[in-house]
């Protein structure tokens, strides 16, 4: 993971803690939170206050999160929302987390300055000990307040001051301007500088979670489902409509279709299909030859083309899938026939723009493994998963393609990977449970691939 590190692909932006101040924050933190301090004098943290170097100091990764289920977090500085989301349990802690820190940004960069602020996110479980809980899982809230208790003073201060305002005798009251003076001591002025950290409830209908070998949680959709990464037979009775594996491949694609969460690539606005397709047929040819010890060289495309030629016949069906998918995007080829049974169909997919749009192209991510760029964007504990088990060679060059393509404009790769980034509006949903209601074109009646393109008499795909 060395070269990773080195290139900022691993750990990246993480925040420095090296004063003592900080140091000692950070441990008044812990010691509430979980009873014990770190010995060390310096460390990173990450965007809820977990640090690596502690994780190893422990021996348990999870300190901050020994549930599973209800995430604690310790923030020194607001700047810890620009740090990456580490041992990610579920896919919506990033977004929820970066989303209370900017709605409550400056109260948190007030409250930083004095204090270290600590909270949890809260589900309505407090143990997820059958698959079945995750689905109890619709909502999380977020509550927070400094080691010394700011928050929740300036809110027992303004209640004496409105007490004080409202009875007549207040100014009489001597135990009560008492209690105002001792709390004003510790908040400061909250009339003129009012604190108000309040609760945020996130609807989390749909997720992701490591939890239970990796699953899918889509409660929020119009046709509700469980996609589980293992085998479903483990699982037991889910209260949910319908329950699939990887193995269920045409399952999944009609899944996906019929509540509108997908497009086709080369069919998306905006979109230069055919880069992407030979970005993604350069990686299967990398995997190809990589499992076969077949030299790339500097696994430039001229060199990867060589390596087509060799394996002649013996190309992978994901390959020829999307070459005939070029084809075809190019006006070379005829429309290809790719039903959700052949090899190439979850690469040729996005998720279709929208609030699940990341999970969806997460879950894609899983079913195209050897699209090794979508992986690392889209699901990096998969990503780091796969790559602890690739040769030296493949690692070398994923690593350089990463560092030179992805990192230099993060942003800009992902636009034209995936479109532009949902707005806030459209991320926020206080109730989908009917589920959402996509307009439906001729494509999506038939299948992704069973529309004809532009010219043509009749529709040449197949249908599932």
């Amino acid at each position: 993971m060395k070269r990773l590190i080195t290139r900022g692909l691993m750990f990246g932006n993480l925040i420095e803690v090296s004063s003592p101040q900080l140091v000692a924050r950070y441990n008044r933190a812990l010691r509430m939170l979980i009873g014990r301090e770190t010995a060390l004098s310096d460390f990173h943290i990450d965007l809820s206050g977990y640090s690596p170097e502690i994780g190893d100091e422990f021996g348990d990764h999870f300190y901050l999160n020994p549930n599973g289920a209800n995430r604690q977090f310790i923030l020194l500085t607001t700047a810890q929302k620009e740090a990456p989301l580490l041992n990610i349990r579920f896919s919506t802690s990033r977004s929820i987390l970066t989303r209370f820190i900017e709605a409550n940004e400056a109260q948190l960069f007030a409250l930083t300055a004095r204090d270290v602020v600590a909270g949890e996110l809260q589900g309505s479980v407090y143990a997820v000990d059958s698959p079945a809980k995750l689905l109890d899982l619709r909502r999380v809230t977020v509550e927070a307040d400094t080691i010394g208790g700011h928050v929740a003073d300036a809110g027992k201060l303004a209640g004496l001051i409105e007490r004080f305002r409202r009875e007549p005798d207040g100014w009489r009251d001597e135990a009560l301007i008492a209690g105002m003076i001792q709390l004003a001591r510790r908040t400061g002025d909250v009339t003129r500088v009012p604190i108000h950290l309040p609760a945020m409830s996130f609807e989390q209908p749909d997720f992701w979670t490591s939890l239970f070998g990796g699953l899918y949680v889509f409660q929020g959709q119009k046709f509700p489902a469980v996609i589980s990464r293992g085998g479903v037979t483990g699982l037991g009775q889910m209260p949910v409509g319908q329950v699939m594996d990887f193995t269920h491949r045409n399952h999944i694609a009609d899944w996906l279709e019929r509540n509108g969460l997908v497009e086709p690539i080369v069919q998306a606005r905006g979109t230069n299909g055919g880069a992407i397709l030979r970005q993604k047929m350069d990686f299967i040819l990398l995997d190809a030859a990589d499992s076969l010890g077949i030299d790339v060289g500097d696994a430039r495309r001229t060199e990867l083309r060589k390596v087509a030629y060799k394996l002649g016949p013996a190309l992978p069906d994901e390959f020829l899938g999307l070459a005939a998918m070029l084809r075809w995007v190019e006006e070379a080829g005829p429309w290809p026939q790719i039903s959700s049974e052949h090899p190439a169909y979850f690469y040729t997919l996005r998720g279709r723009p929208g609030p699940d749009r990341d999970l969806v192209n997460m879950l894609l991510s899983e079913l195209s493994p050897m699209d090794v760029r979508q992986l690392f964007i889209t699901h990096k504990e998969r990503f780091y998963e796969d790559y602890r088990g690739w040769s030296e060679k493949k690692r070398e060059y994923v690593a350089d393609f990463l560092a030179r393509e992805y990192q230099v404009d993060k942003e800009g790769a992902r636009e034209a990977l995936f479109g532009p980034e949902p707005k806030m509006d459209e991320l926020a949903r206080p109730d989908m449970r009917e589920g959402p209601k996509p307009t439906r074109e001729l494509r999506d009646i038939v299948g992704p691939w069973g529309a004809m393109r532009p010219g043509q008499g009749r529709a040449q795909g197949e249908r599932r």
